[in-house]
C-alpha cells in the first residue's frame, strides 16, 4: 500500500479517510494522494466561447478554494513522516478518479462516505458505492476515524476455490500487512442453507487450500446475508469487513442488487471491498 488515493471533498468522513491513509502510509512508507475533483454542470448554449471562458474562471477560483482547504487540512492533521501530494482536477468525478488511479499506479482507494439509503440507494447510490463498482484497486470505505491497529478482520465467503484467487490474494496480503486475525465467515440463510458439520469441513478445506495463517472459521445462522455478516462482525467486535463484488452496474445492479455495496450502506465498519472482473459473482 505505497500509494494511496483520498478522493476529498472535505467532508468529514473524508477526512477521516485521510488519516487512516495517513496512519497505513506511516506503516508502508508510502505516499498519500488528495484528489479533489471539480465537476462543472453542463451546460446547454450554442455560444460556446463564454460557457467555456464562464468555466475556466470558476474553476480558478474552486481550485484556488481547494487548495486553501488542503492547507488547512494539513495544518490540523499532521501527516509526519508521509508524503502527502494534493492535487484538484476538473472533470467527472468517478472518470477522474479511475484515470488518476491508472496515472499514478494507486494500489488502494481510502473513501470517506456518508452511506446512502431508501430513495438514493435504489435509484442513484452513494459516491461510494459507485466507486466500489469501477475501481480497478482495492477500495477501503470510511465513515468515521478509527484508531487502529486493526486486529481482526471479517471475510465474508461463498466458499469458491477455483474462481476468487485474486480476491484471496489480495485479503491474504491486506491481513498480513495489519498483522491482524483473519475470520472466514459462512452466513447460513434459507436460501443457501447446508448442515454446519458439512460447511465447517468446507471452511476448513477453504482454507487450508490457501494456506491461510492466523485464521479461524465461523457459521452464522441468519434469516438475511446482509444483516448475518453486520451482526457476526458485532460479535467478535470486528475492526474491518473484506468482501469481493461482482461491480454490477445498471439495470443488473437495479434487479440482482450488491451484497458488499449494501454492506457498504449500512455500517460504520471499515469496509475493504475488491471488484473482480470476468468471474463468477461472489458478492
Amino acid at each position: 500500500m505505497k500509494n494511496i488515493l483520498v478522493p476529498c471533498d472535505f467532508s468529514k468522513p473524508a477526512v477521516f479517510a485521510f488519516q487512516i491513509a495517513v496512519d497505513i502510509a506511516q506503516q508502508s512508507h508510502g505516499t498519500v494522494h488528495l484528489l479533489n475533483v471539480v465537476e462543472l454542470p453542463v451546460y446547454q448554449d450554442p455560444v460556446l466561447m463564454p460557457v467555456m471562458n464562464f468555466e475556466q474562471q470558476f474553476f480558478k477560483e474552486l481550485k484556488e478554494n481547494a487548495e486553501s482547504h488542503f492547507n488547512k487540512l494539513l495544518d490540523e492533521h499532521k501527516a509526519e513522516g508521509v508524503s502527502v501530494i494534493t492535487d484538484v482536477q476538473l472533470g467527472g468525478v468517478h472518470a477522474t478518479i479511475q484515470d488518476y488511479i491508472k496515472e499514478k499506479a494507486v494500489d488502494i482507494v481510502l473513501m470517506g462516505s456518508h452511506g446512502a439509503s431508501g430513495f438514493a440507494e435504489f435509484f442513484l447510490g452513494s459516491n461510494a458505492q459507485k466507486i466500489v463498482q469501477r475501481s480497478p484497486v482495492p477500495v477501503l470505505i470510511v465513515k468515521d476515524y478509527f484508531k487502529g491497529p486493526i486486529k481482526s478482520i471479517v471475510f465474508p465467503n461463498t466458499l469458491e476455490t477455483e474462481h476468487q484467487e485474486d480476491l484471496v490474494m489480495k485479503v491474504k496480503s491486506l491481513q498480513e500487512f495489519f498483522k491482524a486475525n483473519l475470520h472466514i465467515v459462512w452466513i447460513n440463510t434459507p436460501a443457501n442453507f447446508t448442515a454446519d458439520s458439512l460447511t465447517n469441513r468446507r471452511l476448513e478445506d477453504f482454507a487450508k487450500r490457501y494456506m491461510f495463517k492466523n485464521y479461524s472459521t465461523h457459521v452464522f445462522n441468519h434469516s438475511d446475508e446482509e444483516e448475518g455478516i453486520l451482526l457476526f462482525t458485532n460479535s467478535i467486535k470486528g475492526d474491518l469487513i473484506a468482501m469481493g463484488t461482482h461491480g454490477r452496474k445498471g439495470i443488473a445492479h437495479v434487479v440482482n442488487g450488491s451484497l458488499a455495496e449494501d454492506v457498504v450502506n449500512h455500517t460504520d465498519k471499515l469496509v475493504w471491498t475488491y471488484t473482480m472482473r470476468n468471474e463468477p459473482i461472489v458478492a
